[in-house]
């Protein structure tokens, strides 16, 4: 990017649902341009590209959709300056009645290969494409760290009773619109307060309990962390396995051990405080998990 360029950001969707012979996805008809592409809009000051992913297929399309497997990030030129689009897949779970304006005039949902002959644009294609070579994502997982705590050493009392202080309970806030994304039908928490309280927001927006699981604990003192790694992968795998959704909070200790026995390699799982991932499942696979 040169001086006196300024990057546009945006970020869409390739949104499906599932049909007699498979699956159908939505493509949007721009009026102002004439062309035929995927749903898409420019991100609001501050806002995070998965929050506008979102909102911009329920703007565009006017279809709510739960957010899967990460995409290919297209690059190119719009009126002379850079921009890249961020898109996910997304499950359309509602649609409501499209009414035509001067954004977008027109829906269709259609086969993939008659998307593909359709898009006016080749990084439309490569998209489509990308998620054409997805295997059937049957279950979606947002799995969170907890938020920041304090200290452990200023905390007199036993350490699974150390609550958020203000920058915790602001991620937990920050986080929930992110979880409540996915449209969790459950809500686990590994038993430490912290964990318990940074998935309270969530709970609250959408009037979910929270269940406590022990299987998502950090290593207690003499217990060797692949124990509580493989306890916590398992709990997980058990998610999957029932399909559907859920939001998950679990420790710094716990996190990376887990993903790396999901995803049957190493990587880089470290998962800041107030951080997370979206995690989507083929049956007991785990797809590339995507940093939130």
């Amino acid at each position: 990017m040169s001086k006196g360029e300024r990057l546009i950001r945006a970020a869409g969707g390739v949104v499906w649902r599932p049909t007699e012979g498979g699956v159908s996805v939505c493509l949007v008809h721009r009026p102002r341009y004439g062309d035929w592409s995927l749903p898409k809009g420019k991100l609001e000051p501050g806002e995070h590209p998965l929050l506008a992913a979102v909102r911009e297929v329920a703007e565009e399309a006017d279809v709510r959709a739960v957010p899967q497997v990460r995409l290919p990030r297209v690059r190119y030129r719009s009126q002379g300056q850079p921009k890249v689009v961020d898109y996910w897949s997304m499950r359309a779970v509602e649609a409501g009645g499209f009414q035509p304006d001067t954004e977008v005039d027109e829906i269709r949902w259609l086969p993939v290969a008659d998307a593909l002959s359709l898009v006016s644009y080749p990084h439309d294609a490569e998209v489509l494409a990308a998620f054409a070579a997805l295997p059937p994502v049957t279950a979606t997982v947002a799995l969170v760290r907890h938020g920041h705590a304090g200290r452990r050493g200023t905390w007199s009392g036993p350490d699974t009773g150390r609550p958020l202080d203000a920058t915790g309970w602001g991620q937990a806030h920050a986080l929930a619109p992110l979880v409540a994304l996915v449209r969790p039908a459950r809500l686990l928490s590994a038993s430490a307060r912290r964990c318990v309280q940074t998935l309270d927001p969530v709970a609250a927006l959408l009037d979910l309990p929270i269940e406590v699981a022990g299987a998502l604990d950090e290593p207690k003192p003499g217990q060797h962390p692949d124990e509580r790694a493989l306890a916590a992968a398992a709990c997980l795998a058990e998610l999957a396995a029932a399909g559907g959704t859920a939001g998950v909070c679990s420790q710094g200790k716990v996190i990376p051990g887990a993903l790396e026995r999901l995803a049957g390699r190493p990587g880089d799982f470290t998962t800041p405080k107030g951080g997370g991932w979206l995690l989507a499942f083929a049956a007991d696979r785990l797809l590339a998990p995507t940093r939130l």
